[in-house]
């Protein structure tokens, strides 16, 4: 009587929590696999740093958005946010780069403030506060810089063009903020208590944890973040164009987190994820446009992947 041979049985559950923490490290390197074997001058030195200058800016949104997510919110205000802070920065240069800075970020921070306000204090769903202000905050940076301005404040352009040890300064300013936010999110008491609040809300507040302040401070940073990257990415055009800076960035930023292990339903933020999430997307783009494939492509193949971590975030929590 011949033995039966045992069949491996692959685990669903296991195979989508995989996928949800790891799937984002295995598609960029298959997407930098089949760029280094079928995209032209892919290797080069000045490829790879444009690519990270470009994506620099999403990285850093995607890090605010992040921590919202955390808290089972979301920020749609962010592209707008980055537009009123192209503006700000461009009508305040008239005091010097410093001054014009300060006031862009706190010009952030504040819209941020506000949209927390309206969540934690008002009770407004996030996506209906955050998508009064996406349509909002547009509004007012297009009234402050109703067109295309050019500038040439030496300050703003050094900070858009100059490179430390060879690496781009936006770069680097990305690199250092996805340090502080790592560090915040695992080591700070206000980290764990943001996690917390994601993960559950009402016994959040039944413990004694200041439930609305952190949700407004969350809100504030993902304001200030959005802020640091439209004046970066003002400072790389030296120009300020309110009607196009930030057009869409919310669904690039959602799409890092998404893509990177942060569930939607709150209680996790995957800091490392997101910005491998945000490399994702720009290598994707880059590889759509190198092989003469319409923009149009990003999008819908972005559709697919968000469903797809979607999906895999939900096997988790059936």
């Amino acid at each position: 009587m011949t033995e039966l041979t045992a069949v491996p049985v692959i685990d669903k559950a296991r195979l989508l929590s995989w996928l949800q923490q790891y799937g984002v490290y295995l598609a960029v390197l298959v997407l930098l696999l089949f760029n280094v074997l079928f995209t032209p001058h892919f290797l080069e030195p000045a490829n790879f740093r444009t690519q990270l200058i470009q994506v620099a800016p999403i990285v850093i949104t995607s890090l605010g958005m992040a921590l919202v997510i955390g808290t089972e919110g979301v920020d749609l205000s962010v592209g707008s946010v980055m537009a009123l802070s192209s503006a700000v920065v461009v009508l305040y240069l008239g005091y010097g780069a410093g001054p014009a800075i300060v006031v862009a970020l706190l010009a952030g921070a504040l819209v941020g403030t506000g949209g927390g306000a309206l969540v934690a204090y008002v009770g407004v769903q996030p996506i209906v506060a955050t998508l009064a202000l996406l349509v909002g905050i547009r509004g007012v940076a297009n009234v402050l810089v109703p067109q295309l301005r050019e500038f040439r404040n030496p300050t703003l352009i050094w900070l858009g063009s100059t490179s430390v040890a060879g690496l781009p300064l936006v770069v680097a300013i990305a690199a250092a903020l996805t340090a502080v936010v790592a560090f915040v999110v695992r080591r700070t008491v206000f980290g764990r208590q943001l996690v917390a609040v994601g993960s559950n809300r009402a016994a959040s507040e039944l413990s004694g944890l200041p439930v609305k302040r952190i949700l407004v401070s969350v809100y504030a940073v993902s304001g200030t973040l959005a802020a640091v990257a439209g004046i970066l990415a003002t400072s790389r055009l030296q120009a300020s164009d309110p009607t196009s800076l930030g057009l869409l960035m919310e669904l690039s930023a959602i799409t890092a987190v998404v893509v990177g292990g942060t569930p939607l339903s709150g209680g996790q933020v995957r800091v490392l994820g997101t910005v491998m999430g945000a490399l994702l997307m720009q290598l994707l783009s880059a590889t759509l446009i190198k092989h003469n494939l319409p923009q149009s492509w990003t999008q819908m193949v972005q559709a697919v992947i968000i469903l797809a971590a979607v999906y895999a975030a939900r096997g988790r929590h059936p």
